[in-house]
């Protein structure tokens, strides 16, 4: 792919740090509540100017009356939305600087009773809508010679946890996506960067949480069970959306050409942990929190 170049000679691209001046401007994607909000809020305090989008802009938010505030609608899953706010945002404020790409929603249960409509969803959602709202702003960081495309991930973006094959596989998706436009884009001044929360304390599982059962299939039972009975206690000791916030600023202002931030004392320990283990102590590992023995399968798929 790289002809007779080899990949350690290809240069190092530097880009400045963005200096939190009043003239800067980021554009968030689900900034009704959660990370989003949180964010909003702590870059309008820094002194930025923020254009905060979400699917219902009439609803109440904090952010309505504040001055440097555009607050209007954007449905990652409907492109002329997406098209009509980034237009919106140039105009109100002459450029935009920072892409956080924060909307999101997370289906779990088992694939089997999983239906076509919450795989479609999931992935137009996560990863289609990370996609459109990147392509639409791209044409203007290109112009102007610079900007910063903050993606969204999880620390569910680096292993996976047990009924989660969709909500993880758009994750990872989120990751591998993010890596190859950090190549496309560098030599245009435009950095990428994945942001990695652990457990939040958000209304995630409230709004967007869509778990899918159907109780009358007994083999997968246990497994729900003892699903609900780790996320519980994980829940209960989650950070706040304001310390996301503040990982996200640092990746938008640093100037670095870091690609990965992890957000929280869990995702720091779970991803170190993915580093440092191999595949079969890691998935033994995960899948003992879960009474899970990947090992008790005999050769003809049957457990032993």
């Amino acid at each position: 792919m790289c002809g007779d170049r080899p990949l350690g000679r290809i240069r190092e691209v530097y880009f400045p740090p963005i200096r939190p001046l009043m003239s800067s401007t980021i554009l968030i994607t689900g900034a009704s509540s959660g990370i989003g909000l949180a964010t909003a809020l702590h870059f309008h305090a820094a002194g930025w100017q923020v254009v905060a989008t979400m699917r219902a802009p009439e609803r109440d938010t904090p952010l309505h009356g504040l001055e440097r505030v555009l607050v209007t609608r954007l449905d990652v899953q409907d492109g002329p939305s997406i098209e009509a706010a980034v237009q919106e945002a140039i105009e109100r404020f002459g450029s935009i600087d920072v892409l956080l790409n924060n909307a999101g929603y997370g289906a779990y249960g088992p694939l089997e009773v999983t239906s076509d409509e919450s795989m479609s969803r999931q992935f137009d959602v996560n990863v289609f809508g990370m996609l459109r709202t990147t392509r639409a702003i791209l044409p203007h960081f290109r112009t102007q010679g610079h900007g910063v495309v903050i993606n969204v991930s999880s620390m569910g973006g680096r292993f996976a946890f047990p009924l989660g094959a969709l909500y993880h596989g758009t994750k990872f998706a989120v990751e591998g996506l993010s890596e190859a436009l950090q190549y496309e884009l560098a030599s245009l001044g435009i950095r990428v960067k994945v942001i990695e929360p652990g457990a939040i304390r958000t209304d995630f599982a409230g709004r967007s949480f869509d778990f899918v059962n159907d109780p009358t299939i007994d083999a997968y039972q246990p497994l729900v069970q003892r699903f609900f009975d780790v996320l519980t206690p994980l829940m209960a000791t989650a950070g706040s959306p304001d310390s996301v916030a503040q990982t996200i600023f640092r990746a938008a202002t640093d100037g670095a050409s870091q690609l990965r931030y992890t957000a929280g004392g869990d995702a720091e320990q779970i991803i170190g942990a993915r580093r440092q283990m191999d595949d079969a102590s890691f998935h033994a590992m995960i899948g003992g929190q879960f009474g899970i023995d990947l090992t008790a399968i005999s050769g003809d798929g049957n457990a032993t």
